[in-house]
């Protein structure tokens, strides 16, 4: 895609690569160009995640307050971002981030897949958001019930590249076996936690929590209150 920096290139940064200069000094993109999208965003990441959980306790007590997403709000992120918090969430259709944490346009740097796997393209796209958009806090959230889960769990035969998740979520959930309590629910908890170490093995990622610029944890969602408990 023409104006923006490939994953590889964006890899090559490497450790000493993170700091502000090097994104605003012979990049050439027009997405590294205007450091408002990071120089705006210096909330704590100890912050973003209160931000977060304080969104979630307001949807989970019927008191959302639907914050930016007004027209105006539109407009104002239309001319560029800098959203506080990224979610790697499960593409379940009851699990819309924006809803469940009471935030709008601009706020969350969202990534979906089933099963809320740690791909190499969702690593590559939260390394962006945390890089490059400045984000503070990167969430991993499974929740109740998740059926690609119970589907690894159950062995089940799947056709196509639904096996390609089965293979990412299998390393996890081997380390809820023994675990008393519900089977599912410790998997889907134990799934997450995996996603959460696969995430913290980037080079780019781990320089940012290094330097207190980021925090990477995980969040599981009851499907029934609507409540994300803490998970790491």
């Amino acid at each position: 895609m023409s104006g923006i920096v490939s994953r590889r290139n964006l890899l090559k940064l490497g450790a000493g690569a993170v700091g502000t200069g090097v994104l605003t000094a012979g990049v050439g993109s027009e997405l590294f160009s205007p450091p408002k999208a990071i120089a705006e965003n210096n909330i704590s990441p100890d912050q973003a995640l209160k931000q977060l959980l304080e969104g979630n306790k307001r949807f989970a007590e019927r008191k959302r307050q639907n914050p930016h997403q007004s027209y105006t709000r539109l407009a104002e992120v239309a001319k560029g971002q800098k959203p506080f918090a990224s979610i790697l969430s499960c593409a379940d259709s009851r699990v819309p981030s924006e809803i469940i944490f009471d935030q709008g346009f601009g706020d969350l740097f969202v990534c979906r897949v089933a099963g809320n796997v740690a791909t190499p393209e969702e690593i590559g796209s939260l390394e962006f958001g945390s890089l490059v958009l400045g984000t503070k806090v990167i969430m991993v959230v499974g929740h109740e019930k998740c059926g690609a889960v119970d589907a690894t769990i159950k062995g089940a035969q799947v056709p196509g590249q639904i096996g390609s998740l089965i293979a990412a979520i299998k390393p996890g959930i081997e380390q809820s076996k023994n675990q008393p309590g519900d089977k599912l629910e410790n998997a889907c908890k134990a799934n997450i936690l995996a996603q959460i170490e696969k995430l913290k093995k980037s080079p780019v990622l781990a320089q940012l929590i290094q330097e207190n610029k980021l925090k990477i944890v995980g969040g599981y969602y009851d499907l029934d209150t609507g409540k994300v408990t803490m998970v790491s």
